[in-house]
């Protein structure tokens, strides 16, 4: 007979393990509360100016670098990506920026002094970057498929982010490094918080920082296009409260966070294990997001600014980090790290006219009550003198509103949980299995998995690889419910 699964979430975890699970002959479901599938991966016009906004994700350097992504070929069902002139830009109070390019060499060339150190932390990484992927992307507990280049990445990766950036001396580079290693939602004076920062900046060098055309609801319409060509199959506005409602199913994917997992599971039958680590696991700081509609363009006073996909504002390294620490620990800083998504430069058909969206959010503490849109708006101010003038519409969502939304972004946390060293080792357990679930054929697939949060789809990959390797071997069975 032909093997089924069901899978809970069609996030982009939830969706890369539908397709790699359908791709081997399994009989696949996808189950989505919400009224569309994606998840993180939703276009909207969200403020009714007729722009299109991207709703969470919106800039995917590890979509066209991850091992599934690269074997995907979404582009079969219309999925295209846009590179804009400038992948990165960070600009100081000076009028200055450290500003990113895909060419390393042009990188290094506008950081002075500074380049030839750049392009010897990152170049050998960004020129294996495939390799790197292989096993960065993998569970942490494995066997590197290429040892030497993963121990230099993870002597790199160890080291706190406040030590990283001493390797430079200016502090257009310092800030540079910085506002990317802050991609990870967590303090910067801690072991292994250069770690996103060295895999994104290596991955910018390697295959740049692109957008998808048309809004990155376009990946999961791609994403479902290849599943339901495959056989599988996604059912929408379908909430789960409990594995008995499955069935029978041979695999369950659950692509929710591990406290929605216990709960669906049945507290009472997930063993010891499992049930301690969902029920401690924990959620960092969150996000505050605003959409503006814009008449023109932004006007940064740095030029490189202006033609950026990426905008990061937060000023120096050390401002940064200060911003980090206060919003890890719970207070609400009034110059907090924001970012800027500039998305319709490389793809125009997001605007309509001389109206363009502009995407931003800014990092606020774990459940933060209030409301950072001003704080949005004022660090934009303080490098684009004016920006409040060009401001047509804007839609906030609070870390409440995050949630209402999605429910696996608990508490406005859209990283699926802490991003502290032990999280990134044990997420949410320290095995070389931290996919399964504790019953006979459930694993957990969503973001607060190995490697964690970002659309690349290994999290849902690597589970759908472990439940396929139990099928072949005859290892999995039913679970009664």
């Amino acid at each position: 007979m032909t093997p089924t699964a069901t899978v809970v979430g069609s996030g982009p975890n939830g969706l890369a393990a539908a397709i790699t699970l359908a791709r081997a002959g399994v009989d696949v479901t996808v189950l989505e509360a919400a009224s569309t599938p994606g998840g993180g991966m939703r276009s909207a016009d969200v403020t009714g100016a007729g722009v299109v906004s991207d709703v969470c994700s919106a800039v995917h350097p590890l979509a066209v670098a991850s091992p599934f992504f690269t074997g995907a070929n979404l582009g079969a069902h219309g999925l295209e990506f846009a590179w804009p002139e400038v992948d990165l830009a960070h600009p100081l109070d000076d009028g200055t920026a450290g500003v990113l390019y895909r060419d390393i060499d042009a990188t290094a060339a506008g950081l002075g002094a500074d380049g030839p150190m750049w392009k010897r932390t990152f170049g050998p990484f960004a020129a294996n970057f495939a390799d790197l992927a292989s096993d960065a992307l993998d569970s942490p507990v494995h066997l590197p498929r290429h040892p030497v280049l993963f121990g230099l990445f993870g002597a790199n990766a160890a080291l706190p982010a406040s030590m990283s950036w001493r390797r430079w001396r200016t502090p257009q580079a310092r800030a540079l490094f910085t506002g990317v290693a802050a991609h990870a939602m967590s303090r910067l004076d801690t072991p292994m918080s250069s770690s996103v920062g060295m895999l994104l900046t290596a991955s910018a060098h390697a295959r740049g920082w692109p957008v998808a055309v048309g809004g990155s609801g376009a990946i999961a319409e791609a994403m479902v296009a290849e599943l339901e060509s495959r056989g599988g199959r996604i059912e929408t506005g379908r909430t789960v409260r409990s594995i008995d409602e499955l069935g029978d199913s041979d695999v369950v994917m659950l692509d929710v966070s591990p406290r929605n997992a216990l709960s669906i599971l049945g507290r009472n039958r997930v063993p010891r294990r499992q049930r301690r680590a969902y029920g401690k696991y924990r959620h960092g700081m969150a996000a505050f997001k605003v959409d503006f509609v814009i008449d023109g363009d932004v006007p940064w006073t740095n030029a490189d600014c202006r033609r950026a996909g990426t905008v990061h504002l937060g000023g120096t390294a050390e401002e940064v980090a200060a911003a980090e620490k206060m919003s890890a620990g719970g207070v609400m800083p009034d110059q907090p790290f924001v970012l800027v998504g500039q998305q319709y430069l490389a793809d125009p058909s997001r605007s309509s006219g001389t109206l363009n969206p502009l995407w931003s959010y800014a990092h606020v503490p774990q459940g933060f009550r209030g409301d950072a849109t001003e704080a949005i708006i004022a660090q934009i101010e303080r490098f684009a003198p004016g920006f409040r003038d060009i401001i047509v519409s804007r839609n906030s969502m609070s870390t409440g509103d995050l949630e209402n939304y999605n429910a696996n972004y608990v508490g406005g946390d859209i990283l699926g949980g802490h991003s502290g060293v032990t999280q990134l080792l044990a997420r949410p357990v320290l095995s070389p299995d931290p996919y399964h679930a504790g019953l006979p054929g459930a694993y957990l697939c969503s973001a607060s998995t190995p490697p964690g949060a970002g659309v690349h789809g290994m999290c849902g990959a690597n589970a759908a690889a472990r439940a396929l390797s139990e099928l072949a071997g005859g290892r999995v069975r039913k679970t009664g419910r």
